[in-house]
């Protein structure tokens, strides 16, 4: 019977070198696999695959060396643990994601809940090449958001209160973009030089400066054989429901005019960022 290798390169099973042998990619968003999953996991890797997993650059978990006569009963034994395959080829790939919200105090946004939401909204939607999303919590950018071909990145919008204001200094001294400026009884804000970082929020010791978290979103990065910067189109997003509006529109834009095989940024180089601008200011202001 022939072998649909297509097909199975889609749900996750990549070919190795080795004949009729694969390293099946299996489905994890954000990084973040609960103890059953390991415990499964581990379980098929042992019976299955050669006693270890890959993890891969992107927060990914690799089981190689699986068998093709073993892959229903693979997949069956993962399905008991709550652990699904990922994906491979022109579609949505795995959703990256930091610890900010959760643990990290550094973090603006609950970086994994996004890389749910968008893991949900997304994961394995076929595209004319593959598509990446990650999602970091703050201006330290752990997750690299650039680099993806939908980055977000968590930010504040700040503002002073100056009766709670004991102008110590602190935020000046906090601010790394030199935004902030405290004078005798005023402090200023140079919007220009600020990054959304928060760090002025978090170090304030009377409150004097007061945040709302958002989502600084970049487009078109890519990293590989090619590698290129996503670029920031659009000012803060303040609220989710714009933030997928957007990410809705930059997926779509992609899928409407990319030729198969070509990434997101040569699309963009290609047709011209300022229509992807357009669409995305669009749907940012609904």
């Amino acid at each position: 019977m022939a072998v649909d290798y297509a097909a199975l390169k889609a749900g996750g099973f990549m070919r190795q070198k080795q004949k009729n042998t694969f390293s099946l990619r299996l489905r994890v968003v954000g990084g973040t696999v609960t103890v059953e999953q390991l415990q499964t996991i581990a379980a098929v890797a042992k019976k299955f695959g050669q006693d270890y997993v890959h993890l891969t650059s992107r927060q990914g978990v690799e089981i190689p060396f699986i068998k093709l006569e073993d892959i229903e009963e693979v997949k069956a034994a993962l399905a008991e643990g709550g652990v699904q395959p990922g994906v491979c080829g022109p579609r949505v790939r795995t959703v990256t994601a930091c610890q900010a919200g959760r643990c990290c105090p550094s973090g603006c946004i609950d970086a994994l809940e996004i890389a749910e939401a968008l893991d949900e909204r997304y994961f394995g939607r076929q595209l004319p090449h593959k598509f990446k999303f990650g999602v970091t919590g703050c201006q330290n950018n752990c997750l690299k958001a650039e680099e993806n071909d939908l980055g977000v990145k968590g930010g504040m919008t700040v503002e002073w209160v100056k009766p709670d204001c004991i102008f110590c200094g602190v935020c000046e001294k906090a601010c790394r973009n030199g935004a902030v400026t405290v004078g005798p009884d005023e402090v200023t804000l140079d919007p220009s030089k600020c990054n959304h970082c928060g760090r002025c929020v978090t170090a304030c010791p009377t409150g004097a400066w007061q945040g709302k978290s958002g989502y600084l979103l970049s487009f078109g990065g890519t990293f590989g054989n090619s590698i290129q910067k996503g670029k920031e189109l659009l000012p803060i997003i303040e609220d989710k429901e714009t933030l997928f509006r957007v990410a809705d529109a930059a997926i779509n834009f992609f899928a409407e005019n990319a030729k198969p095989g070509e990434r997101f940024a040569k699309t963009l180089d290609r047709v011209g960022w300022d229509r992807l601008k357009e669409k995305v200011e669009a749907a940012y202001h609904g």
